[in-house]
């Protein structure tokens, strides 16, 4: 379920002190109610999925994205360039752990005991998911994800506003039911 931008500004997170030239694009309430520290349960799953595995649609809107990267040259490294968020990290997240690697081309930055972050830069946009792990005032905790984007250019400004409604009503429904079904799979 999408929630809105106050249930990610509103927290203390300490994503807020690396990103304060990134806009908040989306915020969603993750369907994985667990106990305090199951955080780290949710940041494996989240790694480890696999959109082509998700659903036939969500692989293949990912194959042609990667597909239109490497034609026109969005992903290469060279023209990602620009600095990593982990040149932001405080000392205290820069010696701790950072969680693990996404299958997705992902380099994750930290991970607390309510937090992960990972990052990923292309010539269109410099991206950070963020799972944060919240109380529900009922007793019990659950995920919450929030994207976080810097355009680069206008190429990046019309990019974002071309999978805005490919995100929103597909991507991340389809993936959401996939993490709900591991999620609850694993109980």
């Amino acid at each position: 379920m999408r929630l809105p931008d106050s249930a990610h500004l509103g927290r203390p997170w300490r994503i807020h002190e690396l990103t304060p030239d990134f806009a908040l694009e989306d915020v969603w309430a993750l369907p994985t109610p667990g106990g305090p520290d199951d955080l780290p349960r949710l940041v494996e799953l989240v790694a480890t999925a696999d959109p082509a595995k998700s659903s036939k649609v969500v692989g293949t809107l990912f194959a042609l994205r990667w597909k239109l990267g490497e034609l026109f040259g969005w992903d290469d490294e060279e023209e990602a360039g620009g600095p990593t968020l982990r040149d932001r990290l405080p000392p205290d997240l820069r010696s701790g752990p950072a969680g693990p690697a996404p299958k997705l081309p992902f380099a994750p930055l930290y991970e607390t005991h309510d937090e992960w972050a990972a990052e990923i830069a292309n010539r269109t946009m410099h991206g950070v998911i963020h799972l944060g792990w919240v109380a529900d005032g009922h007793g019990a905790h659950r995920g919450q994800m929030a994207v976080l984007v810097k355009r680069h250019g206008r190429l990046g400004a019309v990019y974002m506003a071309a999978i805005k409604p490919f995100r929103h009503w597909i991507v991340y429904p389809l993936l959401l039911r996939d993490l709900e079904r591991r999620w609850q799979a694993g109980a």
